[in-house]
């Protein structure tokens, strides 16, 4: 199965929909400084929300079409060390203390690529594509995975929509020639 590595902050620094999701009282929409957003001194996160979002929209997006890893930077997080989660099927990586995202990411994409198994990349750091980049490893934006996913969502709404105004009778269900033919065996 092919791997989707996803540089977690720089898709969620790069979409409204995420950042807009950075609680406004620690500066939502001011990525500019996540140092100072890590550290409430009471201790909230700032981007939980985001996070979370942004993992379930990859979740539904590799939906069994890839082996998805959404990959974070822990070192100015409250907690130096962070554990691995697994939301809904998604591994949730944070790096280390002293070593940084793309470290992780690189490390990710070259046993991927050591396995011969290919590899979508998200991330807009330029630099991250011109180290890992190249054959078996597509590099896309974090700008279009997250469009991408927005169409995923408002595709799985309007089906969602369409089934909640759905009759659930076996006469709706019933094209209207059958239907003809039943009622007139019932001699209605």
């Amino acid at each position: 199965m092919p791997l989707l590595v996803v540089d977690g902050y720089n898709v969620i620094g790069a979409t409204p929909r995420y950042t807009d999701l950075i609680d406004e009282h620690a500066g939502a929409g001011a990525l500019a400084d996540v140092a100072s957003l890590s550290r409430d001194p009471y201790g909230h996160d700032p981007f939980e929300s985001a996070r979370r979002v942004l993992m379930s929209d990859v979740a539904t997006y590799a939906q069994g079409r890839y082996e998805a890893i959404v990959v974070f930077d822990a070192a100015q997080n409250l907690s130096d060390e962070r554990p691995d989660f697994s939301p809904g099927g998604v591994r949730m990586v944070f790096s280390r203390t002293g070593e940084s995202a793309d470290t992780v990411i690189e490390r990710q994409v070259v046993r991927a690529r050591e396995q011969g198994r290919e590899v979508l990349l998200v991330t807009s750091d330029n630099a991250i594509r011109a180290t890992v980049g190249g054959i078996p490893v597509t590099c896309v934006s974090s700008a279009l995975l997250a469009h991408d996913m927005q169409d995923t969502n408002d595709d799985v709404a309007e089906a969602r929509a369409e089934r909640t105004h759905m009759r659930l009778t076996m006469e709706d269900r019933l094209d209207s020639t059958t239907r003809d033919k039943l009622w007139k065996l019932l001699g209605r």
